[in-house]
Parts: C-alpha cells; sequence; structure tokens
C-alpha cells in the first residue's frame, strides 16, 4: 500500500478496486489524441481508474475518503459495463494496518456514485450492513437528497443498496464542513451538484483532493472535464478557480481514480511538475 506522511498525518491508499471505463467519456469533448498523450487507453478504448479510498491518520483518529466499489455487490452485467477488474477489500487493507472497519472514525464522502459509495455497506447473509459500523459518514445535504430520490440521469449510479443500511450514521452539511482539525469538506457542485472537494491543511501547507472535478493528474486543464458530470460548466468554472489557488500556494493534488499517481504538485505556472508519488501497483496500460 502506498503511503504519504504530511506532517502530523499520515495517509495510506487502500484496495478499493478497480474500473476500466471509456476514455471519451472519461475526457468528454477532449480529442483522443490529445488526452491519450497523458493517459493511454487500451485496445477497447478504456482507461483504468483505481478506486482507492484514503485512510487519514491524524491525532489517534482515522478517516477515509471515499469506500470503492465494494465487494460481492455488483452483478455480472454491472461488472463488465464498468470494467471492474477488481473489487475492492478495503477491510483487508485494513488489517494489513493492524485496522478494522470498526476502527473507522468518519467517512469523508466527496459524492455517492456507486464507485465511490458501493464499499459503505455489505452482505452479510442476505442482509446488507454497514461496513463502517462506528463512523459518521460525512456528505453534502444535495449530495445525500439526490442520492435518496435520483432522477432519471442518476438512478443508474444513486442505489438504495448503498445507502439504506447507514442511514443513521450520515452527518450532512451545506457548504463547508470541518471534519477535524485541518480536514474541511467544502461543497462545489459539478460532477454532481452535491460534490464535494476536501481541503487537507498542515502547517500552512495544504493538501487539496478534487475528487472527479478533476479525477487524474490528466485532468488538469480545467477544460477537460468528464461527459458523466451533470453541470459540466460548474466543473470548468470550480476547477478554474481550485488550480489558480492551489498554483499560487502550492498546493499538492492527491487522487482516488488516478492509475499512475497518488499525489502531484505543479510550479506556479502549472507547465512543471515539481514533486509527485507515483501509484506503485502495475497497471494494465503501461504510460
Amino acid at each position: 500500500m502506498d503511503k504519504y506522511v504530511f506532517h502530523d498525518m499520515t495517509l495510506t491508499w487502500l484496495n478499493g478496486g478497480v474500473t476500466s471505463l471509456d476514455g471519451g467519456a472519461m475526457f468528454g469533448v477532449v480529442p483522443k489524441p490529445l488526452w491519450q498523450r497523458k493517459y493511454p487507453a487500451n485496445e477497447a478504448n478504456q482507461i483504468e481508474l483505481s478506486t482507492e479510498p484514503i485512510l487519514i491518520q491524524f491525532e489517534g483518529k482515522n478517516y477515509i475518503i471515499d469506500s470503492g466499489v465494494g465487494h460481492g455487490k455488483l452483478t455480472e452485467k454491472q461488472l463488465r459495463n464498468f470494467g471492474v477488474t477488481e473489487e475492492g477489500n478495503v477491510e483487508g487493507s485494513l488489517e494489513e494496518l493492524g485496522l478494522s472497519t470498526a476502527d473507522i472514525d468518519g467517512v469523508l464522502c466527496t459524492h455517492l456514485h456507486f464507485d465511490h459509495a458501493g464499499g459503505l455497506t455489505r452482505y452479510e447473509g442476505d442482509e446488507l450492513i454497514s461496513v463502517f459500523p462506528n463512523a459518521n459518514i460525512y456528505v453534502s445535504q444535495k449530495e445525500w437528497d439526490e442520492m435518496r430520490n435520483p432522477n432519471m440521469r442518476s438512478k443508474n449510479t444513486y442505489w438504495k443498496e448503498n445507502w439504506e443500511p447507514i442511514q443513521s450514521q450520515v452527518v450532512t452539511f451545506d457548504e463547508r464542513l470541518e471534519v477535524a482539525p485541518g480536514i474541511e469538506m467544502i461543497h462545489t457542485g459539478g460532477h454532481s451538484d452535491g460534490h464535494a472537494v476536501i481541503k487537507i491543511t498542515q502547517q500552512d501547507e495544504v493538501l487539496l483532493h478534487m475528487a472527479d472535478i478533476m479525477p487524474t493528474h490528466a485532468h488538469q486543464n480545467p477544460l477537460w472535464v468528464m461527459a458523466y458530470d451533470d453541470y459540466p460548466m460548474t466543473s470548468v468554472f470550480t476547477k478554474d478557480r481550485l488550480m489558480k489557488e492551489a498554483y499560487e500556494n502550492g498546493y499538492r493534488f492527491i487522487f482516488y481514480h488516478d492509475a499512475y499517481f497518488r499525489m502531484m504538485q505543479w510550479d506556479a505556472t502549472g507547465k512543471e511538475v515539481i514533486d509527485s508519488l507515483p501509484r506503485s501497483k502495475e497497471v494494465a496500460v503501461a504510460r
């Protein structure tokens, strides 16, 4: 498992599964000759996307960002359509760290699409139960509302199997929420109406997790947004604002979906990479 020490925090990427989605959908209107230079596709035009929760250990508490695709919940058709080459095993990752799912104090949900929320629940026999029974599950109020009442588009990714067993654990917020000192959730919209980013601050340094308005390092350009985004122009304007702020202040970016990098930092111009943490896990399509 890849780790990154950020002052008094330790971040560890857990095994939440791997998907392979259509590259054209992931890069929207961007022509393939452009995006493929940065993020290669396989012969089926699919790009590899990890779905790997980030464990944050800080001040004796354990928090995770999102939960992976889960295990044993997807049908054969869903596994094929979503290109799932590996289901999640967050429990196994935590066990390697001497922890269990009962030790998680908080789950920070950037949004509740299946590839981020599937790992919130699991089957015990025929019953679905919470994977993290002692955790507060933090999510924006808009996202929580849509999860429970999806529209004709979002019902394809907001599934009752991922929310009904954890209702009593959910803590919602409107625009901002400080989960712990230096760990802030910020509502952005864009990818979904309730989408949020995570800003982690320690000693005036910042890690910014842009979640799915910048799912990989190759989505750095504010105009490179996914066809999956419900509100693409919100994604564009939000990303443009946050990228400028990040460049000016030396923020580092961390990723949930990126198959090649865990962390990346650009210089003040946004043109040169000055720091990065490669993902150690082998990737099906070499970069």
